[in-house]
């Protein structure tokens, strides 16, 4: 049986699946819903007249895969997976890997025992490809083995990422570069200081999508990957993002950093494929603008 179906004309969903798989009991069908095993665009819904859309891929997730998923903290979901690698959605306020405070709650720890199914004995695991501020959420990429990760981090300079971030007043264009040469140095916060053997080049792209009156959405397009990069540059740009005191932010409307990682695009390591993965804008940074 096809466990992935791409919509044709506009439907709802239960009607849709009926359709899809004639051959299944409607009971089992209802089932599917009921336990969260039906997904559309990667998100698990269990609405029967959830409204489909030409182009939306709707799949049917195995049961043991539905129980996996819930042993991922709140926020935290797998979009993709197969043999090579995953790409989940981090939520904000977790750590991507794990630090000198901080050893099991992480995105790295949940998804490690993901994999496993729970089974502590198992050695399956995962290997960190990037890493997203503990702050920020959105798009990650961790590798199934070693050999993905090499190859992964090796062509990471040509993946395409782009990032959402909600700031404060505006930045002088509507669109442009920031650029500085970034001080890494400090283990608590980096700076923009004149070019030196201690500094490195960072080179961030944005574009406005959307003004407000106090606040702005801007998307932005890194040509380089430093460390706090973005926040350094928002804040050089005197529009610090909301929520970010540690580079100058006064306020924080929605208690939590508004960069979100919002999409990634690049071929896959085994395939060759062009993949591209899509997070929208989280909905307390949504009801700011």
């Amino acid at each position: 049986m096809p466990t992935s179906h791409t919509v044709e004309h506009p439907a709802e969903l239960m009607s849709f699946l009926f359709a899809c798989h004639p051959d299944v009991k409607r009971t089992k069908v209802r089932q599917w819903l009921k336990h969260g095993s039906v997904q559309v665009n990667g998100q698990a819904v269990t609405r029967s007249k959830h409204p489909l859309q030409t182009g939306d891929v709707v799949s049917i997730r195995a049961k043991k895969d539905v129980q996996a998923e819930g042993l991922l903290p709140p926020g935290m979901h797998v979009l993709f997976e197969d043999e090579s690698l995953i790409v989940i959605e981090k939520p904000e306020r977790l750590l991507s890997v794990a630090s000198a405070t901080e050893k099991d709650e992480t995105a790295y720890a949940f998804l490690t025992d993901y994999v496993r199914a729970g089974n502590h004995r198992s050695r399956r695991r995962v290997w960190i490809v990037h890493r997203l501020d503990r702050e920020s959420s959105g798009l990650m990429v961790f590798a199934k083995t070693q050999a993905i990760k090499r190859v992964l981090q090796a062509h990471w300079s040509k993946t395409a990422k782009r990032y959402l971030a909600v700031v404060e007043g505006a930045p002088p264009a509507d669109q442009g570069v920031l650029e500085s040469h970034l001080d890494e140095s400090n283990s608590f916060k980096v700076r923009s200081s004149p070019r030196s053997e201690r500094t490195r080049h960072a080179v961030t792209r944005y574009r406005v999508r959307k003004r407000r009156a106090t606040r702005t959405l801007l998307e932005l397009t890194l040509e380089t990957g430093r460390r706090n990069q973005i926040r350094v540059h928002l804040a050089d740009a005197r529009c610090p993002i909301v929520g970010d005191r540690k580079y100058s932010a006064r306020t924080n409307p929605a208690r939590r950093l508004g960069l979100h990682a919002s999409s990634l695009q690049f071929k896959h390591p085994s395939s060759g494929e062009l993949l591209r993965f899509d997070s929208p804008l989280p909905p307390e940074l949504a009801r700011l603008l």
